[in-house]
């Protein structure tokens, strides 16, 4: 699984942006990468985040799934790319010198509108863009934790959140 982060400041409309240093075509993205055998979404998007950028954030919903087959880089497996959409809790960036570029908090407006990022995170730019000035509600898979079956085991279930109406249905 590859798990970015889409780190957005609601206080400013800026979202964090990472150039790859390893790729012939400079273009904009959201930071992040693989994850750790065990390791939550949310958790992987974060740390992931944290380790490209030096920025610290909390995971607030998945807002795209990405499947894709025959991926090059994916090791003859099926490659699940998962946006996360994920809340700073510091705003200085210290990048990592040896996997990015250039590192920078970007107008959500301007990355939706420029041809310097990849096409899907032009897309998940634009959806969040629209989540940002219409409500998060209207684009947010959020997760909830229940009890698994086997005794003192958890899973997480990931769903557009329900009107509470339906949460209480007895």
């Amino acid at each position: 699984l590859s798990l970015p982060g889409a780190v957005l400041d609601a206080s400013t409309g800026r979202v964090l942006v990472v150039q790859d240093r390893n790729r012939t075509l400079n273009a904009w993205k959201f930071p992040g990468g693989l994850s750790n055998p065990g390791e939550d979404i949310g958790d992987t998007a974060v740390r992931e985040v944290f380790e490209e950028t030096g920025i610290k954030s909390e995971f607030k919903s998945i807002l795209s799934i990405r499947q894709q087959h025959k991926h090059p880089g994916a090791f003859g497996k099926s490659d699940m790319y998962i946006i996360c959409r994920l809340e700073p809790s510091s705003f200085t960036i210290s990048f990592c010198q040896q996997e990015c570029l250039r590192c920078e908090w970007m107008d959500l407006a301007e990355l939706a509108r420029t041809e310097h990022a990849t096409p899907i995170t032009s897309h998940v730019a634009k959806l969040l863009l629209y989540g940002y000035r219409e409500g998060f509600e209207k684009i947010d898979i959020t997760m909830r934790e229940f009890p698994a079956v086997y005794t003192g085991l958890f899973y997480k279930l990931y769903h557009r959140e329900l009107p509470e109406a339906y949460r209480n249905i007895t």
